[in-house]
């Protein structure tokens, strides 16, 4: 009975797994779409994903199927997802929680988009994936930590994103994971041990974190690792000896952290495979190991600011393949018993026939400059010696190095002359031999450079006269022979150079007038004549230097009047003509630039002195020695010019002439109210056109303005520029203060100004730039165009104003201390990170200085001043302001990137490039045209020469005094500013590729600020400071 129940119930049961198993082959028949799950998540997945500029998903439609959509590839046998590749496609938005069910992926390719929000934890559903790549998109939030299920991942790249938070130390357990990308990202806490436990790693890349601690010991462990990167953390501790053993590395890479210690002096002999060796900016000390020479594959080594010291390895000479040797800034010079170690060394190395790049400067190097070093290879490009101690001639066989494109000998104590075989050296792009002992003449050879982009020879004892062969260097964009002893006239011929933006000629002894031709330097932005036996009359054709801002002729004797040319010299800040015997009335048009100062001191001016512009502050012009000057303001004592009294003549007039005159009057008049209605329609539909139709208050009448400002009142008025006025206002009845725009259209640029601000403007918004309010296109009451925009009032003014006040502003000092500069250097730079990263068109500023950045009641930071912005598709590169590229070089001389002045087209590289001299100034206190500030020595290479050892003595003393009243500071203070200097040098890097961007600079300062602000126990606790060194040399 038993049995037969039993059989009984196991018949039904096989006949239902039978039914089950027919209906779903039947039912696959019926529906060939059995993985709906999949084409539902697929459409998920696009729902999400808002942009899509090259149309990805115009095929991902019902009628074909889903594994024919773009970027999907499915397998053969069940027709289920296995790959997801939309790499590059310009996608914007965020990663679907769907992505987890496709549950056959095994690869996910969306590099290079715009993905932002989390990485869905539902990723961790997938445990066939293999590959990972989310890499350059903008991803936030933590790892997600159940990646650990996806066992047989062996691919993770996800670097270039915002991913915060540690790492998980349960990816140790991926024990087939061969590739674990994480570089530039935001990253902090420790290295886990548990990565040791990676068996199959192969490269392992966590630069550009935040990541403090020691290196694990367990990482010795990866016998399989070919690439090593943990650059540009705050790594501390020495280098565990054991790594230096994995004998598979062919890269190892820990630049820019705190680490301490020394090479091992077998290394050589342990890493065989070896390529590229970069231990820049640390601490590492004692030699660089001889063994080194062993490693026959090494093309790259950077040991640039550590304290190695020397002798360097002869065994250099062994490496056939070296390529780049970046030594700069260590103490290779000691150690050297003979002074001749310079000279064997480059014997040594004239083997290293792929050598490109031989940085050696800054090292305490002593002796002669040896004949060797004609023996290193012809194929090297950049060569520097620059801040050591060397001594002797240049040796003729300089010349051999026919491929150099930088030599660099500046600072340091040669004598001798330059040799004319400097002119075999054809492709020589930049020549640096300022501050030596150099005497003999200018190689007339030096016509031959036709590549020659800088020449600097200041500050030597060079003699003769400047060779008109320079004329064939029509490259030229810097020229400094300043502090030298030249003599005769200066030659036409260097003034044919389209793109020279600087030529120093000071402190010599030329003669003669200044050539006529000067006039053809249309870029010129700073011109140095000063102290010399130049004569006769100011050239009249100076005027057409229309981008001239700084005008040093000081110390001659041109005789004559200013030019009524220079008042085409819209753009000029300084001019310097004292000491000369220029003669005839101060021209009234000067008070009608803009000079931060104007120098008309010791002269033979006479007449009256006006009283308008800059003659109203006389802080910020001089003209002492100038004894036949009368009236002026009353500030200036000078006695009062001579009245004349003229006689008026009675006009009579006959009934016809009066009757016509009346009848024209008329005729006149209604034409000009005609003219008047028109113009008032035609500047309402502008105005509406101009700015967004939403989101801003109704447009202001011209007389709503000229109430609110008082009449445009000079009490009102709180900054002036080149193309417009800033006047403070009330507005309705007295509840909104705002800041007026007034542009200035008898202004050449201004009408382009305003399209290009209203431009900007319409498209853009961020808590750090300044807010529009509304616009005002319209005519004033005596018929003119009138133009402004109405801003939101920033109470506290422009940074200008505090870090640089005028002598009425002296008496009530503002004080900026350490933590207002830094979170006001972060609110720029997340402006620009905006600007430059975030906008659906690229914005680039083009004039970031100090007046540019106003500062709300509290202290936040705003860029304002959109007149020269320029909008830049992303993908295309086109320009779509209303500005031509031809109108000269777009920025302020001082913060201005030097590429523009060569004709480059504008980039947000040039955007850093102001922004850097900009954190250097408002640190250092000194604006890069500060007068101690001449030839080579500009406000990045004053800061660059000042990072080790010295930093103190250039920083602002009111940042050192305010920050050192704080308890438990001063020990990282020093080191903060270091940080801060340092990114400064970074982005004011002559060379563009060599800047940081705007959103490494943002997250490098959040660093920093979070380190100090927990020194005195405010926020976390971890003291990590940011290194932050410059690799760039020159």
């Amino acid at each position: 009975m038993g049995q037969s129940t039993t059989n009984f119930l196991r018949i039904p049961s096989m006949s239902f797994l039978l039914f089950i198993f027919f209906f779903m082959n039947s039912t696959t028949i019926a529906f060939p779409l059995t993985n709906e799950t999949d084409h539902q998540a697929l459409l998920a997945i696009k729902d999400m994903i808002p942009g899509d500029p090259f149309h990805v998903f115009s095929t991902w439609n019902d009628t074909i199927h889903f594994c024919e959509w773009q970027g999907v590839g499915c397998g053969r046998k069940h027709q289920r997802v296995t790959a997801l590749n939309l790499s590059s496609r310009g996608l914007a938005g965020s990663l679907s929680p769907h992505i987890g069910n496709l549950t056959f992926l095994r690869i996910i390719d969306l590099g290079n988009n715009t993905f932002h929000g989390t990485i869905p934890q539902h990723i961790g559903r997938l445990f066939r994936l293999q590959s990972l790549k989310l890499y350059s998109n903008f991803f936030q939030g933590e790892l997600p930590s159940n990646l650990t299920h996806c066992l047989h991942i062996r691919i993770m790249d996800l670097r270039h994103n915002n991913l915060q938070g540690r790492i998980p130390p349960e990816l140790g357990s991926l024990s087939n994971l061969f590739h674990l990308i994480v570089e530039n990202n935001e990253l902090t806490g420790t290295i886990p041990p548990s990565l040791g436990n990676l068996s199959n790693l192969g490269a392992l890349s966590l630069s550009h974190n935040s990541l403090e601690g020691n290196i694990p010991f367990e990482l010795v462990l990866l016998s399989k690792l070919y690439y090593f990167s943990l650059a540009f953390n705050h790594l501390s501790g020495e280098v565990p000896t054991s790594l230096y053993n994995i004998s598979s590395l062919n890269l190892f890479s820990v630049t820019r952290n705190l680490l301490l210690g020394s090479l091992p002096l077998d290394l050589g002999l342990n890493l065989p495979k070896l390529q590229r060796l970069y231990v820049a900016a640390n601490q590492f000390s004692g030699p660089i190991p001889s063994s080194i020479g062993n490693v026959s594959r090494l093309f790259e080594i950077d040991i640039t600011m550590n304290l190695f010291t020397g002798p360097l390895p002869m065994t250099m000479g062994n490496l056939h393949d070296l390529q780049n040797l970046r030594c700069y800034s260590n103490k290779l010079g000691l150690g050297s018993i003979e002074g001749n170690e310079l000279m064997n060394f480059f014997n040594s190395i004239s083997n290293c026939s792929n050598l490109q790049v031989l940085v050696l400067a800054t090292n305490l190097f002593q002796g002669l400059l040896p004949n060797s070093i004609a023996n290193i290879s012809t194929t090297t490009t950049f060569l520097a010696l620059d801040g050591n101690y060397l001594f002797g001639s240049i040796p003729v066989g300089i010349g051999n190095l026919v491929n150099l494109r930088t030599l660099a000998l500046q600072y340091n104590r040669l004598t001798g002359s330059i040799p004319d075989s400097i002119g075999k050296i054809s492709m020589l792009e930049q020549l640096f031999m300022r501050t030596n002992n150099i005497s003999g003449e200018i190689p007339f050879s030096l016509g031959n450079l036709s590549r020659l982009g800088v020449l600097t020879l200041m500050d030597n004892m060079i003699e003769g006269s400047i060779p008109s062969s320079l004329g064939n260097c029509t490259n030229l964009n810097k020229i400094d022979l300043g502090f030298n002893q030249l003599t005769g006239t200066i030659p036409s011929q260097i003034f044919g150079f389209p793109s020279l933006f600087v030529l120093f000629l000071n402190q010599n002894y030329l003669t003669g007038e200044l050539p006529l031709e000067v006039g053809n330097l249309r870029n010129l932005g700073k011109l140095d004549i000063s102290d010399n036996k130049l004569s006769r009359e100011i050239p009249v054709t100076l005027g057409s230097c229309q981008v001239l801002e700084f005008l040093y002729m000081q110390g001659n004797l041109f005789e004559g009047t200013i030019p009524p040319s220079f008042q085409q010299l819209k753009g000029i800040q300084l001019l310097d003509v004292s000491l000369n015997n220029l003669s005839g009335k101060i021209p009234k048009f000067l008070g009608e630039l803009h000079f931060q100062y104007l120098n008309l001191s010791y002269n033979m001016f006479n007449g009256e002195v006006p009283k308008e512009g800059v003659f109203e502050n006389i802080s910020t012009y001089s003209i002492v020695g100038n004894n036949k000057l009368c009236g002026g303001v009353n500030v200036l004592q000078l006695p009062a010019c001579p009245t004349e009294v003229l006689r008026g003549k009675k006009l009579h007039f006959n009934s016809r002439v009066i009757a016509l005159v009346v009848t024209l009057s008329v005729v006149l008049l209604l034409a000009f109210l005609s003219t008047i209605l028109y113009r008032i329609r035609r500047s309402k539909q502008q105005a509406s056109s101009a700015l967004p139709s939403e989101k801003h208050d109704s447009q202001l009448s011209y007389g709503e303005l000229l109430q609110a400002t008082n009449g445009f009142s000079s009490d009102n008025l709180i900054g002036e520029g080149r193309y417009s006025s800033v006047y403070k206002g009330i507005l309705e009845s007295g509840e909104k203060i705002v800041a007026v725009k007034v542009l200035n259209l008898n202004e050449r640029g201004a009408g382009k100004s305003f399209l290009a601000e209203c431009e900007a403007v319409r498209n853009i918004r961020h808590r750090n730039l300044v807010k529009i309010i509304t616009s005002c296109s319209s005519i004033d009451f005596r018929g003119n165009d009138f133009k402004a925009l109405v801003f939101e009032f920033m109470a506290n003014g422009s940074l200008e104003s505090w870090l640089h006040p005028t002598l009425s502003e002296q008496h009530d000092p503002k004080k900026l201390n350490f933590v207002q500069r830094l979170n006001i250097a972060i609110d720029v730079a997340a402006a620009l990170d905006y600007l430059h990263h975030d906008c659906e068109m690229t914005f680039i500023h083009c004039d970031i200085k100090p007046s540019n950045i106003l500062l709300d009641g509290d202290l936040c930071a705003h860029v304002g001043d959109f007149g020269l912005a320029r909008i830049i598709s992303a993908a295309t590169g086109i320009s779509y302001n209303h500005q031509s590229s031809s109108m000269g070089i777009k920025g302020t001389v001082g913060y201005v990137a030097p590429e523009y002045g060569m004709g480059e087209a504008l980039s947000t590289q040039g955007d850093m490039y102001s922004y850097g001299v900009l954190l250097l100034e408002m640190f250092t206190g000194k604006r890069p045209t500060d007068n101690m500030l001449s030839g080579d020595i500009d406000l990045h290479n004053y800061t660059k020469m000042s990072l080790l050892g010295r930093i103190m003595e250039i920083v602002d003393p009111q940042v050192i005094v305010e920050e050192k009243e704080l308890p438990n500071t001063s020990n990282k203070l020093e080191a903060s500013l270091v940080s801060i200097l340092q990114i400064g040098v970074s982005c004011s890097a002559g060379l563009p590729s060599e800047r940081m961007n705007a959103r490494d600079v943002l997250n490098e300062l959040h660093k920093i600020r979070k380190a100090y602000l927990s020194v005195g126990g405010q926020g976390d606790k971890g003291l990590g400071m940011i290194p932050g060194q410059v690799e760039a040399h020159i």
